[in-house]
């Protein structure tokens, strides 16, 4: 065989190679160690692009690097497309497109400033563009590296100093050293050392913080309820085998029953679990629902009910209407929210509503560009359309114990750790995620929703109560680790005892802080790249020009 013929081989394989060590690494596969090795592939295949003469070597690393995350994309994330095919396209297409720009930064540096500080520059430029992506209208995080040891907590616990950005931070860490040690010419096994402590002390690391951590804060019982309603045939009105929500509201209330004490506090149920048109905010008190909650929650001194709803809000006086606000011409001006609902015995009740919503299903992203790509949205939960949302993090704090306060976070919100660390800022000593997973079928998608919130719990040391439509409800303790679980696809209630936690981590107080300087630094290098580069042109016309 030609050595041009082992060459055309040699990058395709390389950048299968490191796509599929990828997806053999993230969760809910208990693999994460593979994610260490996973990028090395990709390195060797930059460093052969980078070593050949032949011209535009920059288009033949795009398409290479391309592969490489559009193949991740879809061996991770192909259970979009069982929500909806042109959404699943979508999401992988266009999110490794966009995972293309680190890459491409890093290509250029490498080029203009040299090895040291290309490769240096490769974690700055990707972990820089993960805070982007948690924070623009595209946002689709579902990869951030960090989200990797979301099935290994015991690993990451100093996830409560650095978040879930110091876990990309380590990949890519361990990754360069590795490759580094196998293209050093040397033969010395001393080469090894720095990666092998790179991956060990941190591993150390946690394990001691984790031996060592005892959950805080007053302990306190909680009922999560999953209905186990089908969203494409008996949740929703329309669907075929619709099932009525008076006889769904019945089937929550019985299981609720089933599982409520003395000793209850808090009854969460799933996303949209009171669905029954549209529940407007003003004058709820006096809707047939506010009835029926109050004649339940008085059957049970103590308890509060936390539940998903779809609510509105009218603007009277339209010049005060929000952006998202439709029109009706017999309504007029109004906002409808994927909402979070506190239900006290009394009937006082407030909402909060979901403000992280899911691209093209709850929102149009930069609509004067993508309003024609609408066919392609990605259906993740809630109900369809651009949703109102509100400026500040909610909590619910229970009218008997201002110690339970629960932080209700809304099915997507709770992938995004900085966001979710706004809640507990906010006074939240506990998590309550109420979501929708049914929309994924028996995939990898609902259980790594599920994984994730172990890193919210981590980050936060907040105890986390979940309750699912579908999909896996239940409860997670302070280190990560699942205490109850649901089954996939069964009607249930689970109560469980968690502790509220009123002690803030560092987190919780800084926020995304290796993000936010990793874009400083990116800043910084894309600056030196181009002052680099124009620099040698100009050094280079001199030559000529002698």
């Amino acid at each position: 065989m030609s050595k041009e013929t082992n060459n055309r081989f040699y990058l395709p394989v390389l950048a299968f190679l490191s796509a599929f060590l990828l997806w053999l690494g993230w969760p809910v596969k208990p693999l994460a160690f593979v994610l260490f090795i996973g990028w090395v592939p990709f390195l060797l295949l930059e460093k052969a692009i980078s070593e050949k003469t032949a011209p535009k070597r920059a288009r033949t690393f795009f398409k290479y690097a391309y592969l490489t995350l559009l193949l991740w994309n879809i061996f991770t994330t192909y259970w979009v497309s069982y929500s909806t095919l042109g959404g699943g396209i979508a999401a992988v297409v266009f999110n490794a497109l966009f995972m293309m720009m680190p890459m491409m930064a890093f290509f250029w540096t490498k080029r203009a400033a040299g090895k040291t500080i290309g490769y240096l520059s490769l974690p700055v430029y990707w972990i820089a563009f993960e805070q982007f992506h948690l924070n623009w209208d595209l946002s689709w995080p579902w990869l951030t590296l960090g989200n990797g040891f979301a099935s290994l907590p015991s690993w990451v616990q100093w996830y409560e100093y650095t978040g879930f950005l110091g876990g990309s931070v380590w990949v890519w860490a361990v990754n360069l050293l590795v490759f580094l040690a196998l293209t050093s010419p040397e033969k010395k096994k001393s080469k090894w050392l720095a990666p092998v402590l790179t991956f060990s002390l941190p591993l150390l690391l946690s394990f001691f913080i984790g031996s060592q951590y005892q959950e805080k804060g007053e302990l306190a019982e909680v009922v999560v309820v999953q209905p186990n309603f089908d969203p494409y045939k008996e949740k929703f009105e329309g669907g075929e085998g619709y099932v009525p929500f008076e006889q769904q509201f019945a089937r929550m209330l019985a299981l609720s029953e089933q599982q409520i004490t003395t000793n209850t506090k808090f009854v969460l149920w799933p996303e949209t679990s009171i669905s029954n048109g549209i529940n407007w905010e003003e004058g709820f008190e006096r809707s047939p629902v506010s009835y029926a909650l109050r004649d339940f929650l008085n059957r049970h001194p103590g308890v509060e009910l936390v539940s998903g709803i779809t609510s509105a809000r009218l603007y009277p006086d339209s010049t005060k209407r929000s952006s998202t606000a439709r029109y009706h011409e017999q309504i007029g001006y109004y906002d409808v929210y994927n909402a979070g609902l506190h239900f006290k015995p009394s009937g006082q009740h407030e909402f909060y509503h979901k403000s992280k919503l899911v691209p093209g299903v709850e929102k149009t992203p930069y609509p004067g560009v993508f309003k024609a790509l609408k066919m392609f949205a990605i259906d993740l939960g809630g109900i369809a359309g651009n949703m109102g949302t509100q400026e500040t993090r909610a909590i619910f704090q229970h009218s008997l114990d201002p110690k339970l306060v629960g932080a209700p976070v809304v099915c997507y919100e709770s992938i995004y750790g900085e966001y979710v660390s706004e809640y507990v800022r906010n006074g939240a000593s506990a998590i309550f995620i109420i979501t929708n997973d049914a929309w994924w079928s028996d995939s990898p998608g609902y259980k790594q929703h599920l994984a994730y919130a172990s890193l919210r719990a981590i980050e936060t040391r907040r105890a986390v109560a979940r309750s699912a439509n579908t999909g896996i409800s239940g409860f997670i303790n302070q280190k990560g680790e699942l205490l109850q679980k649901s089954g996939w696809w069964v009607p249930a209630a689970l109560r469980g005892q968690i502790r509220f936690n009123q002690e803030q981590t560092f987190y919780t107080r800084h926020g995304e802080f290796i993000g936010h300087g990793t874009q400083w630094l990116a800043l910084a290098l894309v600056v030196l790249a181009i002052v680099l580069r124009f620099t040698r042109r100009a050094a280079n016309r001199e030559v000529s020009v002698v």
